[in-house]
Formats: C-alpha cells, structure tokens, sequence
C-alpha cells in the first residue's frame, strides 16, 4: 500500500498551529489530487487545505481540533483505483455488522423508542402531574432521553404562572474559530493598550458623484474596473498621509517607527468575516490602479484564496460601514498601526452653500488615533485634508485635468 502522510504547511511566517474548521470530504472518500479537503483557521486567516495526492483518504484528525504546523492530519492511499460511475459511493464499502453490533443497535433503538414515549423518572413524572403536563411535550436531558427532575421543573416553570408566548426557547452553542478568537483578543487589547480617540468631520461628494456620472462608463470601458469611491478615498488618504506622516506610524516599544510608503490596509467582508488585504505603495498607484487592486483583492477574499502575506503589514486602514447601511460609528484601531479612517453611508442633506440651503450628498468620517503618538493637532489635520480632496477633488487628487488622471 503507498500511503502519503499529509501534513499541515507552514500559512506565513509566526504561524504555529490552526485549528480544523471544516472537513469538506469525509473518511473513506476518493478524492482528486488538489481537490480541497478542508479549511484550516489560523490567527490570521481561513485557508483551504488541498490534497497532495489522489486515493482513498483516512482522516487523522477532528474539526475543531487544533494542531500544529508539520502534523499529519489525513493518509491517502494512493494505491486506490477511483471508483467508477456516479452511483457508487465514494467511501470504502463498510463491512457486514457482527452480532453483538446488531445487538447493540437493537438496544440503541429501543433507548430511543424509550425517550419517544417521553418516560420520565418517579420524581419527574410526580411534578408533571401535579402541572398536568404530558410527558410528550417535555424533551428528556437523561440517559437514552430519559426525563429527569431537572427536566420536569423547567417544563413546569409556564404553568407557574410565567407567561408562555408559545414560541421556542432553544439555544445553540458554537466554538469560535481561531481567526475569531484571535480578533477577539486583539480588539479588547486595543481598547486597553492604547489611548484611543476619534475625530469627526464630513465630507461633500457632489463633485465624486459627477465625476463618476460623467466617466464611469468610458473609464469600465477603457480599463475593465468599475470607477469606485474607493479610489478617491485612497488618494486623498495617502495625500494627506504624506501631509501628516505621523498618522503613518506605529509603536515599537519606547520607539516610534515612521514610514516612507503607504501601506493601505482595506477591509472587505468575506464569507469567514471581514478580512484586512493591503495595497502596497498605494501611493504611486493610479486610480485605475487603486480600483483594479481592490477588485482582484475583495475576489480573492471572497473566493477563499486570500493568503496570510497579501493581508500582512499595513501602515494605515480604511474601513467602510457605510456599505452596510452605517450612518456613523467610531472604528477600533488595526494594530500595530496607529489609526483608522471610517467611512459611512451617503443620506441626502440640507447644508449651507454660501448663504443658500442646498440637498448634498453627504457622509460622515469618523478617524480614530493612538493619542500616544498623534496629538490632536495632526489628527484633526489630517482629517480636514482628507476633507478637502474629497470635497474638491479635480484639484488635489487629479492636478486640474480629470481625463489624464483617470487615463482616458
């Protein structure tokens, strides 16, 4: 027999362990040489395990188990001929029961026939009828669905005298996956471990709404990517980044490190949550270089195939509640940077236009900032220039020519 140990590889670097989160095959399945069988969380990422080879597979391991880098989760026997039309099962044929494993079944069966019924214990069976309540309407916690005591006092707790709507009570309890943990911890850390505050301001996209009206259609034409507001977003973030570089920054112990490139991290909701992805050196890329980025990114989180390295680093985070139908809230700091800009839903607005009330499309920012490096000063700053390129955008973020920036 050629069997292969299958191992788990190394997602990136610092990662030592994931966790099982779904097996997508099931022992004894044939399954095909690159063929996903299973997705594994890791702290900072869901990924999907594809088999080395193809054969008849041997689960070693349970979901929800976590285990280590370089642990042998699954054999496949490669030696196996894959089965042939698509009536036959895929799992090895089982073999005939013994007698003592009928016997077993026979019991099992009949311990289920038992909690059918409903049997309760004397105890149980005594507060039932002193509540006039059936058997058949209380679900047994005892062995083989027996009904205990326990059972019966909760059953009973209506016909007390609280009032009973008549719609379910029941409840599910589900292990969080390490990604969620993980996040989970991180966030309670930031809220501890840094002085955390938020700026508000908002911002006018009149002048972001004609634009796309008049270009969205030659710009998807011309480059295959839709004209987003992500993309404006991104160039008045990195703009005024470079304006106040230490909004770029983050904490290394008594060390304060700047950077000279704007990594911008863009958070975008995927099937295991939302996920961080970054735009390297997203301040030499062209709008149609932003939006293109974002896209091929958003599907690769969306698919699944996002990789631990495409969501590592990150010296500045974008977040947008507003798809989500977000009029305002105070977005928490992606350590180690130092902050976050948040972006909110659009509401048609009366606001003052040189003495006149005039319907806006408006929304609202919100920056949240380590106070331990940025004082209020640079964080109000940045913000009022992220402000002014989106409120004008032809002359901060395109020099005054919309066609060239655009590349039309």
């Amino acid at each position: 027999m050629s069997v292969l140990e299958m191992k788990i590889p190394s997602p990136g670097e610092s990662i030592t362990e994931v966790e099982i989160a779904t097996w997508l095959v099931q022992d004894g399945d044939y399954v095909e040489k690159d063929q996903p069988i299973a997705e594994v969380d890791s702290d900072k990422a869901t990924l999907e395990l594809p088999a080395e080879e193809s054969g008849i597979i041997t689960l070693k391991a349970e979901e929800g188990d976590v285990v280590q880098v370089g642990d042998v989760v699954c054999l496949i026997d490669r030696s196996a001929s894959k089965p042939e039309g698509n009536s036959v099962s895929n799992k090895i044929k089982t073999v005939p029961k013994s007698a003592s494993e009928a016997i077993q079944e026979s019991k099992e069966a009949e311990a289920k026939t038992s909690y059918a019924t409903g049997t309760p214990s004397p105890a149980a069976k005594k507060i039932l009828d002193e509540k006039g309540i059936e058997p058949l309407q209380v679900k047994g916690t005892g062995r083989a669905g027996r009904i205990t005591k326990e059972d019966a006092i909760v059953a009973s707790v209506p016909a007390m005298g609280m009032a009973d709507s008549g719609g379910t009570r029941g409840s599910t309890k589900t292990k969080l996956s390490v990604l969620r943990r993980k996040l989970a911890a991180r966030l309670v850390a930031v809220k501890n471990e840094t002085a955390m505050l938020t700026t508000f301001n908002e911002v006018d996209m009149s002048e972001i709404f004609r634009i796309r009206k008049q270009y969205k259609d030659e710009f998807s034409e011309k480059h295959g990517v839709g004209l987003g507001f992500m993309s404006f977003f991104t160039k008045a973030v990195t703009r005024a980044l470079q304006l106040y570089p230490d909004v770029n920054a983050s904490m290394d112990g008594d060390f304060k490190v700047n950077y000279d490139f704007c990594d911008i991290s863009v958070a975008v909701s995927g099937p295991k949550g939302l996920m961080v992805p970054v735009l390297r050196n997203a301040e030499n890329l062209s709008f149609r270089g932003v939006e293109a980025n974002i896209k091929l990114l958003a599907e690769r989180v969306r698919d699944g195939k996002i990789t631990v390295d495409e969501m590592t680093g990150g010296t500045f985070t974008i977040t947008n509640g507003g798809v989500f139908g977000s009029m305002l809230s105070t977005p928490i700091i992606n350590p180690p940077q130092s902050a976050i800009l948040g972006m909110h839903n659009i509401i048609q607005r009366p606001v003052a236009i040189e003495g006149r009330v005039e319907i806006r499309p408006m929304m609202y920012l919100a920056l949240s900032y380590d106070h331990r490096l940025i004082d209020g000063k640079e964080s109000v700053g940045f913000l009022v220039a992220v402000k002014e390129a989106i409120d004008n955008p032809v002359e901060f973020l395109m020099n005054g020519d919309e066609k060239r920036a655009l590349e039309l």
